[in-house]
C-alpha cells in the first residue's frame, strides 16, 4: 500500500506524469481538485477567503480564481495568508481519501498529485517522494504557449512557488520531462515497477 507524493511545479508536466501513474493502475488523489471543493461557493474556506481578500467572488459566488490570483501571485505574504486558509481543509480531506482508498484496496498504489507539496506537506512521511522536472526556460515557454500567459506573468507564476532546489530537495524519484514524451513513459515504467515491488 505505497503512498505517493508527485508534485512539481507549475508546467512541470505533473499532471501527464499523473494520467499515466493512472493509466497503470494507480488511485490518484488530485489535490487541486480539493481545493476546488474545499473553496465551493456556501464552503467556509470561501467565506473565510473573502473576509481575508475582499472582493474576490463571482456574482453567482463562485471563487474568481483570476482575481485571487492577481492579488496573490508574487506577493508572498497574501500568498501565505491564502495557504493557511486553504490548506488545512484540503489536508483533512485527502487523508480521508487516502483511507478510503486503502480500505477499498489494501495493495492498492495511492498518488496524492499535489503541486505546493513544499510548501504545505513537505515533512509527511511518505513511501515515495516523486518530482516532474524541468527546467524554467522550459517551463516558461510551456505557459507562454499552451496557456497564453506573457513570459512576466510566467516567471512571476513560477517565482511564486518552491524552487527547484526546495522540491528536488524532497524527491526519492525525479521524472524529467524535459525530453520526449516516450522517455517520460520509459522513467515512469521503472517508477511503477518500483512501487508495485513495494505493495
Amino acid at each position: 500500500m505505497p503512498l505517493v507524493a508527485l508534485t512539481g511545479g507549475i508546467a512541470s508536466g505533473k499532471s501527464t506524469i499523473a494520467k499515466l501513474l493512472a493509466e497503470r493502475g494507480a488511485v490518484v488523489v488530485d489535490a487541486d481538485a480539493i481545493v476546488r471543493e474545499v473553496q465551493a461557493p456556501g464552503s467556509a474556506v470561501l467565506a473565510a477567503i473573502a473576509r481575508e481578500f475582499g472582493e474576490v467572488l463571482q456574482a453567482d459566488g463562485a471563487l474568481d480564481r483570476a482575481a485571487l490570483g492577481a492579488l496573490v501571485f508574487g506577493h508572498p505574504e497574501r500568498l501565505a495568508a491564502l495557504n493557511a486558509l486553504v490548506h488545512p481543509a484540503v489536508r483533512a480531506e485527502s487523508e480521508r481519501r487516502f483511507a478510503e482508498a486503502f480500505a477499498s484496496d489494501p495493495g492498492a498504489v495511492v498518488v496524492y498529485d499535489v503541486p505546493l507539496l513544499a510548501e504545505a506537506r513537505g515533512g509527511d512521511a511518505w513511501d515515495l517522494v516523486v518530482v516532474a522536472h524541468a527546467p524554467e526556460d522550459v517551463r516558461v515557454r510551456r505557459l507562454v504557449e499552451t496557456r497564453g500567459l506573457s513570459e512576466d506573468d510566467a516567471r512571476a507564476r513560477i517565482g511564486s512557488q518552491a524552487s527547484d532546489a526546495e522540491r528536488l530537495a524532497l524527491a526519492d524519484v525525479v521524472i524529467d520531462t524535459s525530453t520526449t514524451l516516450d522517455e517520460t513513459r520509459r522513467q515512469l515504467d521503472e517508477l511503477w515497477q518500483r512501487v508495485s515491488e513495494a505493495r
